[in-house]
Formats: structure tokens, C-alpha cells, sequence
């Protein structure tokens, strides 16, 4: 004996038809998001390590950081970031990694309008401090007067 579904049946298999459905949209919406978002974070990423990225516009503004003998790579990118010359400390840390630059101890005058490679060509030049600041300001100066 078969018996005829009845109209309770047929609602609830139409119904869980439907919410699976939605569902499945829901899990495959949320998976495209998220992908779009991750690559949207690796490209910025990549753009300031390999690409020429400063944290402001034209002429910014002059910082003045000391950086100590012995201090590490990771600390001064924290002390530049947190001074807003450099946009992201893991770019800067992992660029001077890559193209193995040596940090100088010493104070320098940066601006927060130049770029990485702008920064790594006066952070990375062995000087006396009076001379480091007298020579990294004339040489912003001239950065910005090229600019």
C-alpha cells in the first residue's frame, strides 16, 4: 500500500529544498567575499614592498628618528609607522630584508612624503649624529625641491 504524500510532507520537502539552497548561495557568496578581500590584502601587500609607496602626499611633514646601536629591524619599522613616515611596518621589515639593507644608528631627519627606497638610501649611511641630521635634512630638502 502506497499512500499519497501528503500536504505537510510536500511543504516541508519543498521548504528544506529551499533553505538548502539559500544556504549553499550563502556558503559560496561568503567564500567569494573572502577570496576578494584576501587578494584585495596580498596586493596591497605586494604593492608596498615591491612598488613605491610613501605614507602622505607632497610635502608632508619632517619626522625626526633616532635610532639606537643594536636596535632591530622590526623596532625601527614600529618607531617609523608609529611616526606615520612608513604605511605598514611588516612591508618596510620585509623589504629591507629582501634587498639586505644595514640600518645605520644615528638621528635622522625623514618626511613622511618619500618612499621606502628614499628612506633606506639615509637610514642606511654610517654617520655622526649632528652630521646625520645636518645631511639627511639637506637631503629632504632636496627631495623636496626636486619633487
Amino acid at each position: 500500500m502506497t499512500s499519497k504524500p501528503t500536504t505537510t510532507q510536500l511543504v516541508f520537502k519543498i521548504s528544506s529544498f529551499i533553505l538548502r539552497t539559500l544556504l549553499n548561495v550563502l556558503f559560496y557568496a561568503v567564500i567569494v567575499i573572502v577570496t576578494i578581500r584576501a587578494c584585495k590584502i596580498t596586493y596591497d601587500f605586494s604593492y608596498q614592498v615591491f612598488g613605491q609607496v610613501a605614507a602622505s602626499e607632497e610635502p608632508g611633514r619632517d619626522v625626526e628618528i633616532q635610532i639606537k646601536k643594536g636596535e632591530s629591524t622590526m623596532n625601527i619599522a614600529s618607531k617609523l609607522e608609529l611616526n606615520k613616515v612608513i604605511v605598514n611596518k611588516y612591508s618596510f621589515y620585509l623589504k629591507a630584508k629582501l634587498k639586505s639593507h644595514n640600518l645605520m644608528p644615528g638621528n635622522y631627519i625623514l618626511n613622511t612624503s618619500m618612499t621606502y627606497d628614499e628612506i633606506f638610501e639615509i637610514i642606511t649611511v654610517p654617520s655622526d649624529d649632528e652630521e646625520s641630521t645636518e645631511e639627511s635634512k639637506e637631503i629632504t630638502d632636496r627631495y623636496i625641491k626636486l619633487t
